[in-house]
């Protein structure tokens, strides 16, 4: 079996993290305190590939094979004394006491590395009971302090010790309306430039998106973070559950990696779930192929805030779930890009996968969830640096980050990163198959600007 190990990390991760585990618990009949549950024909696909995500502890109890870290203990608690607060294995809470303070050196050099080597204990006992380790998923937020700070520091020292192994990310970059700390574009660029180099696969959400799509689909006055973490676990629940239930296709991190990654820098990824509906007109829409397909298409769809129709598909992946018929689900994706052929780049043929795994998520038919690697992802991160060099040029706030020991060089580094990476998926939205048959376009990075 293919084993993932999951991290959590700071406030925002903790609670995506836990509402992820509800989820998945429920999917595979396994009750707040960890016993197995079987409902009818699909209990043993529930516990197929249950080894993926859980540990087999005695008594027949199935224990997550979690990590949740913080730098305060609040999260923890609130966790604990949640519905599934029993589930976790206790050795496997790590937090300290003093909290980052939204500072992204805390968490990556003062309080962060006094915590992480007790961190690695944990990662390292839970990646040595794998029989075969598949890759590690980490669920932070790059606005805060020890998400951003401590969850890349963790990132790197576990590529350090697993170079050859996957590493996926769900990460919640800062959004403009929905703003808690003036530093946020500090914290997001500095991680932004850890994550280019240090991750495999990077899902990006976006609190604003989210809200949006609350308002908008969901037809909710006022959402709470509580519905925000729901999209985002049902989101994660089908991009994971390929994993998770037998299926006929890609049913490991690497072949979605491999599949979805042209450019080994380019690998941020949108994503989005469907169906979502009012909770007043889901009787009125029938939950068809075409039905799926059109909405996961939708930019309105997209939970990060960027809108794909600004740029181009370099690749795609579509999951469906439920009983439905393969030649259907090829038929619809062949028609989504022969009708908007113009947002898909012209020189990787066949950019879309489509996969359909037969366990449907719970109280619905069928579903599907998409993840994009759209160049329009850029807006985001050129959100992000325009904000970030407003408060740079003038040096605001710098002093809470130069006090814990980091050097202004660190700041104009991780920039001129962010930037150059928007500047190499410009350089892909733009590059046609005329430039690439007179080898315009090797992948050097954007360092260098093509002269035609």
């Amino acid at each position: 079996m293919r084993e993932i190990l999951h991290v959590q990390g700071g406030q925002c991760g903790n609670q995506i993290g836990s509402k992820f585990w509800e989820v998945i618990c429920d999917e595979h009949g396994i009750d707040s305190s960890g016993r197995f549950n079987a409902d009818g024909e699909s209990s043993e696909n529930q516990l197929e590939r249950i080894n993926v995500y859980y540990n087999e502890a005695s008594g027949g109890r199935y224990v997550p094979r979690a990590v949740l870290m913080d730098l305060e203990p609040g999260t923890m608690d609130s966790i604990r004394s949640g519905p599934y607060g029993q589930i976790f294995r206790p050795d496997n809470f790590v937090f300290g006491q003093s909290g980052a303070g939204n500072n992204w050196a805390k968490g990556h050099y003062t309080e962060g590395a006094e915590l992480i080597d007790s961190v690695l204990d944990v990662v390292r006992k839970e990646a040595e009971n794998c029989d075969c380790l598949q890759g590690f998923q980490v669920c932070h937020s790059l606005g805060g302090g020890t998400g951003s700070g401590m969850g890349t520091l963790l990132i790197s020292k576990i590529r350090e010790e697993y170079p050859d192994r996957m590493m996926m990310t769900f990460s919640v970059f800062p959004s403009p309306k929905v703003s808690d700390t003036v530093v946020e574009p500090y914290n997001a660029t500095l991680s932004v430039h850890q994550l280019v180099e240090n991750a495999d696969e990077c899902m990006a959400l976006d609190n604003e998106a989210l809200y949006d799509i609350c308002f908008r689909t969901l037809k909710l006055t006022n959402p709470s973070f509580g519905d925000l973490n729901h999209l985002i676990s049902s989101t994660m629940s089908g991009v994971t559950c390929c994993l998770r239930f037998p299926g006929q296709l890609n049913s490991d991190l690497r072949k979605l990696a491999v599949n979805l990654i042209p450019f080994p820098r380019l690998h941020f990824f949108m994503v989005g779930f469907a169906p979502l509906t009012s909770r007043g007109s889901q009787h009125y829409i029938s939950l068809t192929v075409p039905e799926l397909t059109q909405q996961m298409w939708d930019a309105k769809n997209m939970m990060c805030a960027a809108d794909p129709r600004h740029g181009r598909y370099l690749t795609a992946s579509a999951m469906f779930r439920g009983k439905m018929s393969t030649k259907e689900v090829d038929e619809q994706m062949m028609n989504v890009q022969n009708k908007n052929s113009s947002y898909f780049v012209e020189w990787i043929p066949n950019n879309v996968k489509s996969s359909v795994c037969d366990i449907p998520p719970r109280s619905l038919k069928m579903s599907s969830t998409f993840v994009g690697n759209s160049t329009s992802v850029q807006e985001m991160f050129r959100r992000v640096s325009e904000q970030f060099t407003a408060m740079f040029r003038r040096k605001a706030f710098l002093h809470w980050y130069t006090g814990e020991g980091m050097d202004e060089m660190e700041f104009t580094e991780a920039e001129s990163n962010m930037n150059d990476l928007v500047a190499e998926y410009q350089q892909y939205q733009d590059a046609t198959v005329e430039d690439d048959e007179e080898g315009e376009y090797e992948d050097d990075g954007a360092e260098e600007n093509y002269e035609t």
